[in-house]
């Protein structure tokens, strides 16, 4: 894992995740590309309808004001196949 990866995947497990477990939920980093973060919610984030919120006013503010050189987070959930998805 290169740094980049490592800084995001910290910042996940530190701030991210204890705020999403609050619902339920986890935030899973699948990987870096080019500068943008692809992670995948899961539990009760996965299928939530609130999951775009989530993300852009939420975790991808915290990656992005955490780590330079990460421009854009992408969820890569299938929000589809949740347990209980809401689409």
């Amino acid at each position: 894992m290169d740094e980049l990866s490592k800084a995001v995947a910290e910042i996940i497990a530190s701030e991210v995740n204890p705020v999403v477990a609050s619902h339920g939920g986890h935030v899973d980093l699948i990987g870096v590309d080019s500068g943008k973060a692809i992670i995948a919610f899961g539990g009760g984030c996965q299928g939530c309808g609130m999951v775009d919120v989530t993300l852009k006013q939420g975790v991808e503010v915290m990656i992005k004001d955490s780590v330079p050189g990460i421009s854009e987070v992408v969820d890569a959930t299938d929000h589809a196949a949740g347990t209980n998805p809401f689409y």
